[in-house]
């Protein structure tokens, strides 16, 4: 209850972001999804890059984001579910990524793969899956611009919120406010109006939701944001 009222308390002084997840939107008319949910309110647009083998499902690539990357003057989350992920930080920081999220379950040292990050001027992130202790990147608090809880299972959209998240973003906002650094503490998975009060309440002030946002058509797009963020 202590961790609660204070994360509450905290919570009413945060800005809560909006980052629609494209992996919804109608990728035939990509680029117009991307400028209809920026000018419908959206905060960073994300990105999830899959490469079938960290996750069991394939999406795009550097070369994609780079097509994109005109439709919007949003800093652009991506959010690598891949392998060795290294290897390919460069190739999206030029496509166009302005945050470059990693996960902590793909990397053996992941405070050479945040230098790496910010030493091509990007802000880095860092995610857990849902089995994974937030205990584990505890120490890496103070060098991350970013930490991104995910209440689902990586790799494919629509599914349902996993309530477990609650307690890590709790104990995840404690430590970023006991930090005193200004960390947005994301959660993607599962949220809709319903969840996104609860883990509004536990501590995440950027919410990533696909479906909720891009259900029906970009006329909606303001209020499903709204709907979210309020």
């Amino acid at each position: 209850m202590i961790v609660s009222r204070f994360v509450e308390t905290t919570m009413k002084k945060q800005t809560i972001k909006i980052a629609p997840s494209i992996l919804s939107a109608d990728f035939s008319c990509l680029g117009k999804e991307i400028a209809d949910v920026s000018n419908a309110g959206a905060d960073y647009i994300h990105v999830d890059v899959m490469d079938g083998h960290f996750v069991p499902n394939l999406t795009i690539g550097p070369v994609v984001i780079k097509s994109i990357r005109p439709a919007t003057n949003l800093p652009f989350d991506v959010h690598l579910m891949i392998e060795n992920p290294g290897k390919y930080i460069k190739e999206f920081s030029d496509a166009g990524a302005d945050i470059i999220t990693f996960h902590h379950e793909a990397v053996a040292n992941p405070s050479e793969i945040i230098k790496q990050i910010k030493s091509l001027g990007k802000k880095a992130g860092i995610s857990i899956k849902p089995k994974t202790n937030p205990e584990v990147i505890k120490k890496l608090i103070t060098e991350l611009d970013l930490i991104l809880v995910m209440s689902v299972e990586p790799g494919f959209g629509g599914q349902s919120f996993m309530p477990d998240s609650l307690d890590k973003l709790k104990s995840l906002r404690q430590w970023i406010d006991e930090s005193g650094k200004n960390i947005d503490l994301e959660v993607d998975g599962g949220i809709n109006p319903a969840t996104a009060k609860q883990v509004i309440a536990a501590g995440a002030n950027v919410l990533v939701a696909g479906s909720a946002i891009f259900k029906h058509n970009p006329d909606d797009y303001y209020k499903n944001i709204e709907l979210l963020r309020s």
